[in-house]
């Protein structure tokens, strides 16, 4: 008989950690899991699922124009942003609810209540006070948008949360960051019909992505009506008296906008959480310090997704839920593997990446081929749209092993995916060029770059 009252306790009830203990249940396990806001986390309610039908919404305003092209006259349309909340809620209440149910159905005990670690063992319930035992305990609880409490007026702003469930959209905004997230809500907001401006301390939007894909997107942007000001700073926020807020830029002086974003980073949501008193070494962001099988520094209590602040990706986080899985419950030690993940950004258009920027690749090969094309895809001829993909293979010269696949255009993200598989099997520029094209796509310029457009070597281009 067990000195526990679980073989597992699960602290947090989005992807990684519902899919352990999902997992952990189905093979057997007394399993409790604990959520104190909604089941899914981050990405079902607040995050990637909402984001991603934002997204579509925002696209049916150039749907509309481009029809003209293809011989549809369209009437007059009107867009009702509550009706897209409410059609929001109602999507993700019903995946919320297949995340009960698959948990239930697997025999987890769901706890709908803040929990916080006592000890090594030990979990108390805020919603009782109850305290709890378990054998292992699975911290999952995620992140949170920085609130940038620095910054003066920081109160007068919203976050990425908030974003979802305006009470009314705002005529504009200016959205402060230059990553994924401000970039996508940038788009969003646009699409929508709100004047709309980005604000990036940096040279260049999306900092961690190739040099190409962030010029032209940045280019594209700016073509659509998005004003985007980088190298500059919101100093402060206020509020006149009509209720719009002031925001003193450092270069370009008080923009006023009827809302002001931060998209300026996330945090991971360790505050309060009683990792101290369980011997959970955390770094200087806050993240919880893992080795590389998930196990924290108290030797029965794991983490999984971002609150470890690896790779902040949801599918890492169901990756890293298996693995610890595999290694605890079936015997089978697996580090999770963190190379060659497949990204997109659902900007507009849209970014799709696998492997090395061109700058680290540079770095790290002696020489590298370099194959690139930028093209108008074939739905723009007839819309009139300027808009242009840009493709691009980077090849170790070495070995001909493609190391990076990065692309702008539509249906971007979906691509990727698929380059993911070819790159993480080592496939080679031979082999992508014995591949037969399917014509017409805009995927066929894949497989259909067969001189490089330039190399480098030793960091230096060379044609």
């Amino acid at each position: 008989m067990t000195a526990f009252d679980y073989d597992l306790f699960v602290i947090g009830g989005g992807s990684g950690g519902v899919r352990s203990a999902r997992l952990a249940a189905a093979l057997g396990k007394k399993v409790a899991i604990a959520e104190e806001f909604r089941y899914g986390g981050t990405c079902v309610i607040r995050g990637c699922v909402p984001k991603k039908l934002y997204v579509y919404a925002s696209q049916f305003a150039e749907h509309f124009e481009d029809a003209f092209g293809f011989g549809w006259s369209v009437g007059e349309s009107r867009f009702d942003w509550k009706k897209l909340v409410a059609a929001k809620e109602q999507e993700i209440t019903r995946l919320e609810g297949l995340y009960r149910k698959g948990l239930a159905n697997a025999g987890a005990e769901i706890l709908d209540t803040r929990a916080e670690l006592v000890g090594p063992n030990e979990v108390r319930l805020s919603a009782t006070g109850k305290t709890v035992t378990a054998e292992r305990i699975v911290i999952a609880v995620g992140g949170h948008p920085s609130p940038h409490d620095a910054l003066p007026g920081h109160e007068f702003c919203i976050t990425s949360n908030e974003a979802f469930d305006l009470d009314k959209l705002p005529k504009s905004i200016l959205i402060a960051g230059g990553g994924y997230i401000a970039v996508e809500f940038a788009n969003i907001f646009h699409g929508l019909g709100v004047e709309t401006t980005l604000i990036y301390r940096g040279k260049e939007i999306l900092s961690r992505f190739d040099q190409d894909l962030r010029r032209g997107l940045h280019a594209a942007m700016e073509e659509k009506g998005i004003r985007i000001l980088c190298e500059d700073i919101v100093q402060s926020v206020s509020t006149g008296p009509d209720g719009r807020r002031i925001a003193a830029t450092m270069k370009h002086g008080e923009i006023v906008v009827g809302q002001v974003m931060l998209a300026l980073g996330r945090v991971p949501n360790t505050k309060g959480l009683g990792l101290e008193k369980a011997g959970v070494q955390t770094d200087e962001r806050g993240a919880v310090v893992v080795d590389a099988y998930s196990r924290t520094t108290a030797p029965s209590i794991f983490a999984l997704g971002d609150v470890t602040d690896r790779v902040q990706l949801t599918p890492v986080a169901i990756h890293e839920a298996m693995c610890f899985i595999e290694t605890e419950y079936k015997n089978n030690p697996t580090s999770p593997d963190h190379d060659l993940i497949a990204t997109a950004v659902f900007s507009q258009p849209e970014i799709g990446t696998v492997g090395m920027a061109e700058d680290e690749a540079a770095r790290r090969f002696a020489e590298l081929e370099v194959y690139r094309t930028e093209f108008r895809p074939m739905k723009a001829t007839l819309s009139g749209r300027k808009e242009k993909m840009i493709m691009k293979l980077l090849v170790n010269a070495a070995d001909r092993k493609v190391v990076g696949a990065h692309i702008l255009g539509h249906d971007a993200g979906e691509m990727a995916q698929l380059l993911g598989i070819s790159l993480k099997a080592g496939c080679t520029k031979d082999d992508f060029d014995r591949t037969m094209a399917v014509h017409p796509t805009a995927a066929e310029e894949l497989v259909t770059m067969y001189q490089p457009s330039y190399r480098l070597r030793k960091g230096e281009r060379v044609e």
